[in-house]
């Protein structure tokens, strides 16, 4: 006797489509980019039709899952293009070295061919600028990864 793997498909019950739904979501987790959330809202959304229609086809059923998966994922695309993130009211909150541009500071070692050290509050940055002697009081006015760039204040 055979088994007809299409009669396991005509068994598909609404709690298999939440059971997509967490695992889809909990993929979300581990990869962002709101495409993974969207199939499992999708996932979600067929369970309850299943739920409330429990002799619908499984055809209907991955086509819906499919169209909603698409709708969902193209209609917060849609909404995140013509509503854009606010700009914060802290721009500079985690990036350290941006919260020093402008700032005037004393060279406690000299720059030497174009590099040196920095002590800022507790932590020591690696800057470059023109050579400068200890002491000399200096603005950083940019900031590349790790090294602030400095100038004569």
């Amino acid at each position: 006797m055979e088994l007809d793997p299409l009669i396991l498909l005509d068994s598909i019950e609404f709690w298999y489509w939440w059971v997509a739904a967490v695992i889809f979501v909990g993929i979300e987790l581990f990869a962002p980019g709101v495409v993974f959330l969207w199939m499992g809202v999708a996932a979600a959304i067929v369970g309850f039709i299943v739920l409330i229609h429990p002799t619908w086809d499984w055809r209907y059923q991955f086509m819906t899952f499919a169209v909603l998966a698409m709708t969902t994922a193209a209609g917060w695309w849609f909404y995140r293009k013509t509503h854009p993130a606010a700009d914060s009211d802290q721009p500079a909150l985690n990036r350290r070295g941006s919260q020093y541009v402008g700032r005037v500071f004393t060279l406690a070692e000299p720059i030497v061919n174009g590099q040196g050290k920095l002590k800022v509050d507790d932590t020591i940055w690696k800057i470059e600028g023109a050579d400068r002697a200890e002491g000399t009081h200096v603005r950083v006015v940019g900031v590349h990864g790790t090294v602030l760039t400095v100038e004569p204040a």
